[in-house]
C-alpha cells in the first residue's frame, strides 16, 4: 500500500501559503515562509524542500518519446515537423525561473536550522536540484545566465544579466552536483532523492554534455564522460541496486513497469501516484485509445531487436517484406513485452488479444506501462513511473567508455549485458561488434566514425530498446548531433495488400483490408478500407502519417530552443540562439 506520496502531505502547508495570492509565480519565491520564524528545524528543511519535487516530469515520462522516432502518433508534434517558431512569453518556451528562485531562496537561509545533520543533507537535496534545474535548462537552450543567490526586485544589474556561458554554467552543475553527492544522507528511498539519486544524476549530465561537446564540436567532452563514468562506478560498486529480475525473462522486464509501487531493487526514484490521494496518471487510455493520435511503434525501432540467438533480424532476406507473426517469433524478449504480440493478454485476464490497428497508426501497440483493465478508464493509472533507474546507469557506463575509448569486455559484462541476462540475450561482444559494424543501424547513426564504430551503433541500440517509452529519445538525437533522423520515414507494419489477416496466429482474422465494400462485417473483426483507414507505401508499409511531407530538421539551429520574444524584449543583453531571428 502506497504511504509517501513524496510526502505530499506536508505539501498542504505550502500550498496554504501560496494559493492566498494567485500571482505567487510573479513574486519572490517561497519568502511567504518568513524566514525569521522558519527554517529552524530539521522538519521546516524537509518540508520547503519537498516542494522541489515538481520540477519533475509527469505524463512526459510515457509519452515524451512522442517527441522523436519512437513513438509515432497520427499527428506529429512540432519537434517532429520540424516547425517550431519563436514563442512570445516564457511559459510556452520554458524559460521559467521560479524553481531557481526557490532553491536559492533555501540555499540563503538554511543554516539557520539547529540540526547540523540536517543542514548537510537538504542543503545538498537543494542543490542536488539546482544542478538538475540547470541541466535541463542547458539541454534545451545552451548558455543560459547563472544565479546562485536570490535576486532583489531592484537589482537591475542582475535582472539585466546576459547569458553565460555553457562552460561556466556545466562547471556550476558539476560542483552542484558533488556537493549534493558529498553532502546527502546514503540511505535508499524509492521517492525521495538520495546520494545514489545525485550519483545517477551526475551519470546522466556527464553523458550528455561530455557527448553533446564531442559531436558538437565542443572542447572538454572528456571531463565530462569521465565524471560520467566515475558517477556511475561509484554506484555500481556500491551494491545499493541490481538490475530486476525475478528468474522468469517472459515478465521480468514488463512487470518493473507495471507493477503498482516502484521496484526499489532497480528503481533509485520514481514518481508516485495513488488512486486514494487521487494522484493519477493516463497510461492505459493513451495506448488503447484512439484519442492521443493512436500512438505506435515504428518499424525501423522493430526491425532494431535482435533475435534471441544473437543475430540481427535485418540481416535477414527481405525482412522488411516479413508478416507480423513472423516477424515477432524469437526475438528479443523485451519486444514482446513492449508491444503486443501473438500470445498477449492484459494483467489479470487471461484472453489474448491482438495488436487494435484503431488504437495505433503503425500496427505495433505499446504495452510498456499498461496495467489491468480497472484503470483503463480516463485519468485513473496509479502505477509509479521511473525517473531514475539502474539500467540507465549502466547504459550510460558503457557508452561514456565507448566514446573515450577506454571500453573493455569486462565493462561490457558488468553493464550492458546485465541488461541481456534479464531477458536471456547472449552477451554483447566487443571484438565482434567493431569487426563487423551493423550497416542498419549505421545507415541511421550517421555521425559514428572511428575503430569504435561498431560498439557505439550497439549500445545506441540497447539504449533506444531498454529505455524505450522513457522520454530520453528526443535529447539522445540532439546529444549525437543525429537530427536527421527525425526527418527519415516512419513506417508501420507490413501487409501483403487487401485481404484477412490473423494477427495472433490463432486462426481467427483479426484484420481486414479492403478495397471493395464487404457484404458484412462479423463483429470482433477491424475492417479497414485502402487508402482511406489505412495506407501501404509501395513496399506494403502502412504509412502512418500519409499526409505528412514536411517534417524537417534544420542543423542550423534545431538542435535548440529558442528563447521567448518577450524575454528578449525585457532583458536587452539576451541573446537570441542562432539562426532563430
Amino acid at each position: 500500500m502506497k504511504t509517501n506520496i513524496i510526502k505530499y502531505t506536508l505539501f498542504a502547508f505550502l500550498f496554504v501559503v501560496i494559493s492566498c495570492d494567485d500571482d505567487y509565480l510573479d513574486r519572490s519565491p517561497l519568502s511567504e515562509v518568513s524566514s525569521d520564524v522558519f527554517f529552524q528545524k530539521a522538519s521546516d528543511l524537509e518540508l520547503y524542500t519537498n516542494a522541489f519535487y515538481f520540477m519533475f516530469p509527469e505524463i512526459s515520462i510515457y509519452d515524451g518519446d512522442a517527441n522523436s522516432d519512437n513513438i509515432i502518433l497520427y499527428s506529429p508534434s512540432d519537434l517532429v515537423r520540424g516547425s517550431r517558431v519563436v514563442p512570445t512569453s516564457a511559459g510556452d518556451a520554458g524559460w521559467n525561473w521560479d524553481d531557481l528562485r526557490d532553491i536559492n531562496f533555501f540555499l540563503a537561509n538554511y543554516e539557520k536550522c539547529i540540526d547540523e545533520s540536517a543542514r548537510k543533507h537538504y542543503s545538498g537535496v537543494a542543490k542536488f536540484f539546482r544542478a538538475y534545474f540547470y541541466f535541463e535548462k542547458v539541454k534545451r537552450f545552451g548558455d543560459v545566465p547563472w544565479y546562485e543567490g536570490v535576486i532583489e526586485p531592484d537589482d537591475e544589474e542582475a535582472l539585466q544579466k546576459a547569458r553565460d556561458s555553457r562552460t561556466l554554467v556545466m562547471d556550476n552543475v558539476l560542483t552542484d552536483i558533488d556537493y549534493a553527492i558529498t553532502n546527502m544522507n546514503n540511505n535508499t528511498s524509492v521517492y525521495t532523492v538520495t546520494k545514489w539519486t545525485a550519483l545517477a544524476l551526475k551519470s546522466r549530465i556527464g553523458l550528455f554534455e561530455g557527448t553533446f561537446r564531442k559531436y558538437h564540436g565542443i572542447e572538454g567532452y572528456e571531463k565530462f564522460l569521465n565524471a560520467c563514468v566515475n558517477a556511475s562506478e561509484e554506484l555500481m560498486n556500491s551494491g545499493t541496486y541490481n538490475i530486476y529480475s525475478t528468474g522468469n525473462p517472459e515478465v521480468d522486464y514488463r512487470d518493473l513497469f507495471t507493477a503498482h509501487d516502484a521496484i526499489g531493487e532497480e528503481i533509485i526514484l520514481a514518481r508516485q501516484f495513488s488512486g486514494e490521494q487521487s494522484i493519477d496518471h493516463n497510461v492505459n487510455y493513451y495506448t488503447i485509445t484512439s484519442s492521443y493520435g493512436m500512438p505506435g511503434m515504428p518499424k525501423d525501432l522493430v526491425n532494431s531487436y535482435l533475435m534471441t540467438d544473437g543475430s540481427r533480424f535485418t540481416d535477414k532476406a527481405d525482412y522488411n517484406k516479413i508478416e507480423f507473426t513472423e516477424e515477432v517469433k524469437s526475438r528479443d524478449l523485451r519486444l514482446t513485452q513492449t508491444i503486443r504480440t501473438p500470445g498477449y493478454t492484459r494483467l489479470g485476464t487471461s484472453q489474448t488479444l491482438p495488436p487494435d490497428l484503431a488504437a495505433t497508426i503503425t500496427g505495433y501497440q505499446l504495452i510498456k506501462y499498461v496495467n489491468e483493465t480497472v484503470y483503463d478508464s480516463y485519468d485513473t493509472g496509479i502505477n509509479d513511473l521511473p525517473l531514475f533507474r539502474f539500467a540507465e546507469v549502466l547504459l550510460n557506463y558503457a557508452e561514456a567508455k565507448a566514446e573515450l575509448g577506454t571500453l573493455t569486455q569486462n565493462d561490457l559484462d558488468i553493464s550492458v549485458n546485465k541488461l541481456r541476462d534479464r531477458v536471456n540475450m547472449p552477451h554483447m561482444s566487443l571484438a565482434e561488434a567493431n569487426a563487423n559494424p551493423d550497416n542498419f543501424l549505421a545507415a541511421q547513426y550517421v555521425n559514428v566514425g572511428g575503430s569504435n564504430k561498431g560498439i557505439v551503433l550497439e549500445i545506441r541500440r540497447e539504449r533506444r530498446i531498454e529505455l524505450f517509452m522513457e522520454n530520453f529519445r528526443w535529447y539522445d538525437l540532439m546529444r549525437w548531433k543525429e537530427g536527421q533522423k527525425i526527418v527519415q520515414d516512419f513506417r508501420g507494419m507490413y501487409f501483403p495488400g487487401p485481404g484477412s489477416y490473423d494477427l495472433e496466429n490463432d486462426g481467427d482474422i483479426d484484420v481486414v483490408i479492403y478495397t471493395e465494400e464487404p457484404a458484412s462485417k462479423p463483429e470482433g473483426t477491424l475492417f479497414l478500407k485502402l487508402g482511406e483507414d489505412i495506407v501501404l507505401d509501395e513496399n506494403n508499409l502502412i504509412n502512418p502519417q500519409p499526409e505528412i511531407n514536411d517534417r524537417k530538421f534544420d542543423e542550423s539551429k534545431d538542435y535548440l530552443y529558442p528563447l521567448p520574444i518577450t524575454e528578449l524584449l525585457l532583458n536587452s543583453n539576451l541573446t537570441q540562439n542562432p539562426n532563430w531571428e
